[in-house]
């Protein structure tokens, strides 16, 4: 009886803990989907509709949320397309050499990702306003890298020092040189590890705020700062926010959907050793 008991309180507590996670997602549909007469009279009693939706993606207020939206796909992507390829020769490299001052190499790479962004934003800024990178992709881009590049070289310097050199030396002893022995031995049993930690590094840049916030102005702004646009005025659009973030969630969840199989194995690799 106390078993059972102590059972039912456990599944209690779950099923409150994921009602009150989940209420304020629910909250930005019940938001999103309510007419802007209702916004303010009603709780869960309105008309639902969908103009709070085509209101964001049609460009009817004069905001183009839908090139905020390419913005952010294209610096998301390019940030991480860079990191990746900056990134994961680093990691092989940190995971396979080791020298007198490596570690404190590394750390202060990782000290990039754990330093406050507004540290660093003004100095920024006065560079950017100096380069001509004010409000470009190639600005965001590289800006970006302070958040995704330490991330990736990290994570997937674990996932290379899993890995047993014995493989790597049976490729250089076949005639391999070391560039195939990453590329065709080390790279492709790391797979689901990049899988992981590249939807980890698209979720860091889409969602990073400060940057583009500083940096862009109207040309390379992103969802993250042009969603708050619908705030503005005499009177703020609460439903139009509230579409504008649902909206901006779907590429981020459509990419952890796709890549499920290999994200489930590149989080778990490595963790048993034998």
């Amino acid at each position: 009886m106390r078993k059972r008991l102590v059972g039912w309180l456990c599944d209690t507590a779950l099923i409150l803990y994921f009602v009150f996670a989940l209420f304020p997602i629910a909250w930005m549909v019940i938001l999103s989907l309510k007419p802007a007469d209702q916004l303010f009279s009603t709780y869960f009693s309105f008309s639902p509709t969908l103009d709070g939706y085509r209101t964001v993606l049609g460009d009817s207020e004069g905001i183009p949320f839908v090139r905020f939206f390419v913005n952010s796909l294209v610096v998301s992507v390019g940030a991480v397309v860079l990191s990746l390829v900056v990134g994961l020769p680093a990691a092989y490299a940190s995971a396979r050499w080791r020298f007198k001052g490596s570690e404190n190499l590394m750390f202060t790479l990782l000290s990039f990702r754990f330093a406050p962004e507004l540290t660093v934003i003004i100095p920024l800024f006065v560079l950017y306003q100096k380069l001509g990178l004010f409000d470009t992709y190639v600005g965001m881009v590289w800006v970006l890298q302070l958040v995704t590049l330490p991330l990736i070289v990290w994570i997937m310097r674990s996932y290379f020092a899993d890995l047993t050199p014995e493989l790597e030396q049976a490729a250089l002893l076949d005639g391999y040189t070391r560039k195939q022995a990453f590329f065709k031995v080390a790279l492709p049993l790391v797979k689901p590890g990049i899988a992981a930690v590249s939807l980890l590094a698209f979720i860091f840049a889409w969602n990073n705020f400060v940057f583009p916030l500083i940096l862009t102005s109207n040309e390379a702004q992103t969802v993250t700062v042009g969603a708050l646009s619908f705030l503005g005025g005499d009177r703020p659009k609460y439903n139009l926010t509230a579409a504008a973030a649902l909206v901006s969630v779907v590429p981020p969840l459509l990419l952890a959907l796709t890549i499920q199989r290999y994200l489930v194995r590149g989080l778990s690799f490595g963790a048993v050793k034998s």
